[in-house]
């Protein structure tokens, strides 16, 4: 009995070798092609970016398109891919109004280099453009004077696919009212 059980274990070691040699050339075919490609650089955190507008936008009839700028100052290559979120707030940090809007262009992949920045058009709306009720609750609007729109102190962006936010100083007229989408953001390009 022993005799036979020895022989057993010899038979399945024997398969087991060969099975492994059938398997090893694939497992090193495919190591070595995976270890070939470079590894894709990892999302941008909101932490090692600097996010910044620029203020000389370009004006057109109802509103201003400016330069939402992502520059990279992680010490590493990162991406972004997507729209950033965009909101107005108030020096205290309330949102004013409705977030910013997004266009339906497909995003790119952006590789941004350390020290290298990303941007996005931000679009701001006149308030005005929507009437009463972009104005603050107040008086009664009178001839010549229709009210008192907000005054936001800056914007709080999200980078795409992040979860934390950054407030860029940049104090402008805002729309009071929730109901209007008055912002308008592209998606990052490099």
């Amino acid at each position: 009995m022993k005799l036979r059980q020895l022989a057993t274990l010899k038979t399945i070691a024997a398969a087991a070798i060969a099975g492994a040699a059938i398997l090893l050339p694939g497992a090193a075919l495919a190591s070595t092609a995976g270890g070939s490609a470079a590894a894709s650089p990892p999302a941008c955190a909101t932490s090692g970016l600097v996010i910044w507008l620029n203020t000389f936008g370009n004006g057109y009839a109802g509103g201003v398109d400016y330069t939402l700028n992502f520059t990279n100052l992680s010490g590493h290559a990162c991406t972004l891919r997507g729209y950033p979120g965009v909101s107005a707030v108030s020096l205290g940090g309330r949102q004013i109004g409705h977030s910013a809007g997004w266009g339906t262009a497909t995003p790119g992949l952006v590789t941004l280099a350390d020290g290298a920045t990303g941007h996005a058009v931000l679009q701001i709306a006149d308030p005005g453009n929507y009437g009463l009720q972009c104005f603050l609750p107040g008086p009664p609007p009178s001839p010549g004077h229709p009210g008192t729109l907000p005054t936001a102190a800056g914007l709080r962006v999200y980078p795409p696919g992040q979860f934390t936010a950054k407030v860029v100083p940049f104090p402008f007229s805002a729309c009071a009212s929730s109901g209007p989408v008055w912002l308008h953001a592209g998606p990052v390009q490099s």
